[in-house]
Order: C-alpha cells, then sequence, then structure tokens
C-alpha cells in the first residue's frame, strides 16, 4: 500500500539508456534531484563531468540540434553512480527504464534492497515488451513481471507504468508530450499531479486504470512499427499503410483482451495514439528497425539483425516481443496473421522477393473478412476472450 507521503522531490531512473537520459533531461528541468544509476563507473564519471550521457541519446540530439554545442547540458540536479542500494535507499519513487529481457536480474538485485527499506517505494515501468513467464509460460506485462518477483513485498512498494505516446528526443527537449499513466489510482495520482505537474506545456499525463491493457497495447504496436517500417521500403503503394493500421489495430486489440485487458484499451491514447506515431516516425526505433531490416537483407535474419542493431542507438522491443508473441500463440493453438508474418520475416529468413507477398498475405487475405463484429460476437469476446484467435489456421493459408 502507497501512503501519501512519498518524497517526491527525489526521483531515481535506473538505465540511462535513451529514455532514461530523456526523463532526467525533463526531471532536472523541474529542479527535482535525479539520481542515475549506471553500473560502469566511467561512464557514470562522464556524466557527472560533462553533464552529457557519452552513449546513448547525445549525439541524435546533436544531429537534430545542429552541433554538439547545441546539445542541452543535464541539470546540476542530475548524478549518476553506479551505487544501487543508495538509489533505493534515498528514493521512493524509481523509474525502471531497462529492456524487457534485463529487468529479471534487476528485480533479483532490487527485491532485498526494496525489503530492507524502512518506507514505500513506487516503482515505475516505462517498459513496452512482453515476456514468457518461466513458471508458467503465459505472457506476462512488465508490471506482472514485477509483481511475479517482488511478490512477498505487497505492503512495500507499487507499480505504476507509463504509455504512450512519447519519444525521448521530445521529452529530452521539452517538446509537448502527454503520456498515459496506469495503475493503483492513488500512486498514479501522486506521479501526475505531483512528480509530473512542474511544467504542464512540456508534460502532461492522462490517468488510465487498465494497467495491463497500456502495457499490452505499448508492446504489440512496437511488432507493427517493424511491419510498417518494412512495408515502407517495398513498392507497395501509399494505400496498403491503412490496412497495415486498422487489421493490426484488430490483433492489437484482441491479443489485448486475450492477456488480461480491456478492449477500451487500444481506443485510448496508449493504444491507437501511441501505435500511429510509432509506425509513422523516424523517431521510432522499431519503425526504422523494419526499415533497415529490409534495406540491410542478407537472408539470414540473425545475421541481418546484428547489421540492423548497429545502427540504431537503443534496443527496440519489437524483435524479442514478436518472438514471445508467436511462442505463446502456438502454445495456446491461436493464430494471428500479422503476428505470425513478423515472425517469419524476422526470424525464419529466405527470399528477400517474398517479403513483399508475405505482408499482402497477411494482411489482404485474412478469411476474418466482416468488419461488423455482431452482438453475438461481442457476447463470445466477453465471455471466452480468445475466441478470435481459436481458429482453423487453415482458414488463413
Amino acid at each position: 500500500m502507497i501512503t501519501s507521503n512519498l518524497d517526491t522531490t527525489r526521483v531515481a531512473i535506473i538505465g540511462p539508456g535513451r529514455l532514461g537520459t530523456s526523463f532526467a533531461y525533463k526531471l532536472g528541468r523541474d529542479n527535482k534531484r535525479v539520481a542515475i544509476y549506471y553500473h560502469n563507473a566511467d561512464v557514470c564519471k562522464a556524466i557527472n563531468r560533462d553533464r552529457l550521457n557519452p552513449i546513448h541519446l547525445t549525439e541524435d540530439l546533436s544531429v537534430r540540434l545542429g552541433g554538439m554545442d547545441m546539445v542541452p547540458r543535464l541539470s546540476p540536479k542530475v548524478y549518476a553512480t553506479n551505487d544501487l542500494e543508495h538509489i533505493v535507499e534515498h528514493n521512493d519513487f524509481i523509474m525502471l527504464c531497462l529492456t524487457m529481457n534485463r529487468l529479471p536480474e534487476m528485480l533479483s538485485y532490487l527485491k532485498p534492497m526494496i525489503d530492507k527499506k524502512p518506507g514505500n517505494t513506487c516503482l515505475i515501468s516505462p517498459i513496452k515488451g512482453l515476456i514468457s513467464d518461466e513458471k508458467s509460460r503465459e505472457l506476462i506485462t512488465p508490471s506482472q513481471l514485477i509483481h511475479n518477483h517482488l511478490y512477498n513485498l505487497e505492503q512495500k512498494y507499487q507499480v505504476v507504468c507509463f504509455g504512450g505516446p512519447f519519444f525521448d528526443v521530445d521529452i529530452a527537449l521539452g517538446k509537448p508530450v502527454c503520456l498515459t499513466v496506469a495503475g493503483d489510482r492513488r500512486a498514479a495520482h501522486i506521479i501526475k499531479d505531483h512528480l509530473l505537474m512542474f511544467n504542464r506545456k512540456e508534460l502532461n499525463a492522462y490517468y488510465n486504470f487498465d494497467k495491463i491493457g497500456v502495457e499490452a497495447c505499448g508492446a504489440l504496436k512496437n511488432i507493427v512499427a517493424n511491419i510498417k517500417g518494412l512495408s515502407d521500403s517495398l513498392d507497395l503503394g501509399d494505400s496498403i499503410a491503412g490496412t497495415i493500421f486498422a487489421r493490426s489495430g484488430v490483433e492489437i486489440r484482441s491479443l489485448t483482451r486475450v492477456l488480461g485487458g480491456s478492449f477500451q484499451a487500444f481506443h485510448s491514447q496508449a493504444g491507437v495514439g501511441d501505435m500511429y506515431v510509432t509506425v509513422s516516425s523516424m523517431a521510432s526505433k522499431n519503425y526504422r528497425y523494419g526499415k533497415y531490416f529490409y534495406e540491410l537483407y542478407t537472408s539470414n535474419p540473425i545475421e541481418t539483425n546484428l547489421k540492423v542493431l548497429s545502427r540504431i542507438d537503443g534496443t527496440p522491443e519489437g524483435p524479442s516481443t514478436v518472438r514471445n508473441v508467436y511462442k505463446y500463440l502456438e502454445k495456446k493453438n491461436m493464430y494471428s496473421p500479422l503476428f505470425s508474418c513478423a515472425y517469419n520475416i524476422f526470424n525464419r529468413g529466405g527470399d528477400k522477393e517474398a517479403i513483399k507477398d508475405m505482408i499482402i498475405k497477411a494482411v489482404q487475405f485474412d478469411k476474418r473478412n466482416n468488419e461488423y463484429i455482431g452482438p453475438v460476437s461481442r457476447f463470445m469476446y466477453r465471455v471466452i476472450p480468445d475466441y478470435w484467435y481459436r481458429r482453423d489456421r487453415e482458414m488463413f493459408d
């Protein structure tokens, strides 16, 4: 249970990647005391000395602003440290700016520290990924993974998630951004009304009760951005983009419901709003991943993946998310034309010329071609959430 006497003047950020650095810029401008945790002491020294991140985001800011001299420096109230225990002990709000794959290891370090801490801790997750639970083999969101690791510390912490739409560069530069805060109402409103309240013209927030839905939409739209980036490198015209957007929306809405979210989640700004910007902007790592994947394609997906990642600052979550989603659908004997198409393209390799046909088939030859959802189907979706996916695969072949 989170109490209302949390210290909103101090924030810790674990993981100074692009997003972590951007929030350090924003919260520093808001006169917060910001502690950045990174395991490498030399990187911490460089951040404290130069007031810039030597690894992430700085180069992109330099390109956008026209030179390194134009890149803003981090506030003097921002400091970096490799002392994780110090981070936990002195901060009530901790942002977990990590990839989904690195989260379990970090939670194993945090658990005894949170347990030992006398007060409450609010963990903030802007992570947009899905992972397979080690015990149940179910597909779970970041907040569910956190609860699974900290299950016996229920009175010591609370989890709130940040949903889109937002890009790290816009947050860093103080452009107008309106993100989504989802989770426990009391903790979410403390963050929304106190932690983020300093400059509403820069960053504002809406509250959403559906934490699972917000997280699922945020993760699944990254797969769509991979496909959209790739399709924009093909000669498919301008019309097919609308079909990709619409059909992927159906898949995201349905799978979000299967995972425990609501149908309404996709129709919020954390759903359709976040997907719109992610699939249409070069500021999106996942969109760039798709474009570069086709440009650098070698018929070997592993080799291509390494080439693509070498050109992107940060780690796009889409490629790992689609692998986890595909395994989950296989286990449940479910099928998704779009997500299966993404998995096959980015993991199985093959002829580069065949990619175009795979995308067209996934979005235009889905036998579920009735756009209208009648009252019987709506009732079935509520009673049996995976009704949409439990279809004979031969329908799509």
